[in-house]
């Protein structure tokens, strides 16, 4: 653990991911439009700039061994690329059960949150390509998303991961495995709050969503974290990040009703979800390593 190491990281990826939200938001680049993807691809990419920065340029330390970069591969990068998939189908199964939701094979929700969204003749054009393909749409999404969640999404998430779980886990090691998941999680849901308040995940209620990114950044953490010890390996958590940014859709595709604050990953079918999955993480650490809260 580096003196001021931790502060020097989150003060600097905070001050230059906010600016760049900020000066992009000044400069007229609204979310949904063309140049929001290039504004959110470069904020993505500022944990990871801050981190080398500082392991390289202010500690000069390694980069390579001590922040993970490795593609050794063991059985738990399968859990890192599959999970994703899997929490969304089961948040899928949870959204079902809340009242005014209802399970819906023709995509009725789906579809009319993207009538809000497009020009007329592109949602034309997608209810035609529906109708036309023989595959239901979301085996399609599944396929695709197993594709570039650990190849063109990982890429992305490397952005994030190699200063989240690189860099800041192993200045907050120490704390120990939960404390430092979870304070991490909140460090994380924090810094989306630009992009959140922009309409990000939360398009209908963006300032509730704000603690909801948080509270959702939280629960995914500790499993984020687990996947970074248990292969050694930034990259691995870069592919679970990038595929469960490539699956997430699939929790509401099939739904209608509901709202972004309950249903899909980010709402709080997911968070049910995602509170089991770390239940049993934790069960699982009690009983292969002895102690809920040991350092790795």
């Amino acid at each position: 653990m580096k003196k001021n190491g931790a502060f020097l990281f989150v003060g600097l990826t905070f001050f230059l991911s906010w600016s760049l939200a900020g000066v992009a938001y000044l400069a007229g680049v609204r979310y949904y439009s063309a140049q929001s993807l290039a504004v959110m691809i470069g904020y993505m990419f500022v944990p990871m700039i801050v981190a080398v920065l500082l392991q390289k340029a202010v500690f000069k330390q390694p980069l390579v061994k001590p922040l993970g970069i490795t593609f050794r591969l063991n059985p738990w990068w399968l859990f890192a690329w599959l999970f994703p998939p899997a929490a969304s189908f089961a948040t899928l199964g949870v959204s079902i059960l809340f009242p005014g939701v209802e399970y819906s094979p023709e995509m009725t929700g789906l579809l009319a949150r993207f009538r809000s969204l497009i020009p007329p003749e592109q949602f034309s054009e997608i209810e035609r390509q529906i109708a036309a393909t023989r595959i239901h749409p979301v085996w399609i999404v599944l396929a695709q998303g197993l594709v570039a969640g650990p190849t063109v999404n990982a890429v992305a998430g490397f952005g994030e991961e190699l200063g989240w779980r690189g860099y800041l886990q192993q200045e907050l090691e120490p704390l120990g495995f939960y404390r430092s998941s979870f304070l991490i999680g909140f460090i994380w849901g924090v810094w989306h709050m630009p992009i959140i308040l922009q309409g990000h995940n939360y398009p209908a209620h963006p300032v509730a969503g704000v603690f909801m990114m948080i509270a959702f950044c939280m629960l995914l953490s500790p499993i984020f974290s687990f996947v970074r010890i248990s292969t050694r390996s930034v990259i691995a958590a870069a592919v679970i990040h990038g595929s469960l940014n490539a699956t997430v859709g699939l929790s509401v595709m099939l739904i209608d009703g509901g709202n972004d604050l309950l249903t899909g990953v980010t709402g709080l079918a997911g968070f049910i979800v995602l509170a089991s999955a770390n239940l049993l993480l934790y069960l699982y650490r009690r009983t292969t390593e002895g102690s809920e809260d040991r350092a790795a």
